[in-house]
């Protein structure tokens, strides 16, 4: 895309592996401070990942980022990165370029118009900074000696004193992520925290499906429990499974053999509202009455599932307090998830004990850094996931 400054030596201050949101902003923040950079991005296009979020219109930050809404082995590790560029600080960049943007919800900001536009502007402050871009690079060898690293790729070798890594982890496949950066930190003795899908639909077994096939399609406000993890969002059934934003806030602390418990009328007292229809509509079905409190196919479906009386008029507290169990208490065990292929993220990453939390860099091998989804940090649903790469991108962007 373009040519090297100096391609006789091809020699650079910062070399960045992987042109997304937190490669870029590392980059950009590099070149303003003088030093040379060469991003290296293996994809076609860079900010691939950027361009086809929140449905084209990128989620691109939460107004409520706090530590609290990230994952990680070290929980501590994300202060320092997330208090020194802020959701604020994003903002202000986004508005600097003219870019609309509105609140979805709980804080989540899209842009108006494309999520093209955050790539632009990123692209557009890479330039500012005279950094350098090559696409379509594949990487063959990494090495470390004296004078710093050397990267060998299809396209030249090139070299550098700090090398940063920010290749991702390996969700949305199909857009060229993998489990490369892990392989770099393995190589220079960094441990790895066993990387899993994060954000992602839970799938069901066959039996449970045959019984839930009527339900694909439908979608409810729910609050979803797993341990102490507690999400109340919309819950939506599928085809193979379960899906919708509580589910996928939940996946992130959900582990093989564990039950989901599921409350699918979280503001309304069921038993209450059963006793009320026995009471005033004491010829209506079951079905009937829970399509007030429920949609029409899964108020048939608990229905069903009780085999209680025809009419309402004919259960007994007992059989009420089961309906309403159904309701408030479904108690369910994910046969596992959809996997990389539609995990919005990776849970896990490059060990942050082996990492400075201000500076980025490997405390075993100087002038090796890792950044965003590579790192074992892992956001929330609802542009969180961004907020780490541009808070972590700049921490290093600022000390490489």
């Amino acid at each position: 895309m373009t040519q090297d400054r100096n391609p006789s030596l091809n020699g650079y201050d910062v070399i960045v592996l992987g042109a997304g949101a937190a490669g870029l902003m590392c980059a950009s923040v590099a070149g303003k401070r003088g030093r040379s950079v060469l991003l290296l991005e293996q994809a076609r296009h860079p900010g691939e990942k950027i361009r086809i979020s929140g449905g084209g219109r990128c989620n691109f930050t939460n107004l409520h980022t706090t530590p609290a809404n990230f994952l990680s082995d070290n929980p501590r590790f994300c202060h320092s990165a997330l208090s020194g560029y802020t959701q604020h600080d994003f903002i202000a960049l986004v508005e600097s370029y003219g870019i609309a943007y509105h609140e979805k919800a709980r804080g989540q900001l899209f842009c108006d118009g494309s999520s093209r536009q955050i790539v632009d502007m990123l692209l557009a402050e890479y330039r500012k900074a005279s950094a350098q871009l090559r696409l379509g690079a594949r990487i063959s060898a990494i090495s470390k000696g004296e004078s710093g690293f050397v990267v060998v790729t299809d396209q030249g070798e090139f070299r550098c004193r700090s090398l940063v890594v920010a290749t991702g982890g390996p969700s949305i496949p199909k857009m060229g992520s993998s489990g490369f950066g892990y392989k770099i930190a393995e190589q220079f003795g960094l441990k790895i925290v066993p990387p899993r899908p994060a954000l992602v639909p839970l799938t069901l077994d066959a039996a449970l499906l045959a019984q839930l096939k009527d339900l694909s399609g439908v979608s409810v406000d729910a609050v979803v429990t797993c341990g102490k993890a507690r999400f109340d969002e919309a819950l939506l059934f599928t085809h193979r499974g379960l899906s919708g934003p509580a589910i996928l806030q939940i996946s992130s602390y959900w582990r093989e053999s564990h039950d989901l418990l599921i409350d699918m009328a979280p503001q309304i007292d069921v038993l209450a509202e059963l006793k009320r229809l026995r009471r005033d509509h004491p010829r209506q079905e079951m079905a009937t009455g829970l399509a007030e409190l429920l949609p029409k196919r899964l108020a048939r479906r608990i229905a069903d599932a009780t085999a209680g009386p025809e009419r309402v008029a004919d259960f007994s507290d007992v059989l009420l307090a089961k309906v309403a169990t159904e309701v408030k208490q479904w108690r369910v065990r994910p046969n596992g998830t959809e996997g990389y292929r539609t995990a919005e993220v990776t849970l896990g990453g490059v060990d942050t004990s082996a990492l400075s939390s201000k500076t980025f860099e490997s405390k075993s091998v100087q002038g090796l850094h890792f950044i965003g989804e590579v790192v074992d940090v892992t956001g929330h649903l609802g542009g969180f996931n961004f907020q780490w790469a541009w808070s972590s991108g700049h921490a290093a962007g600022r000390h490489v």
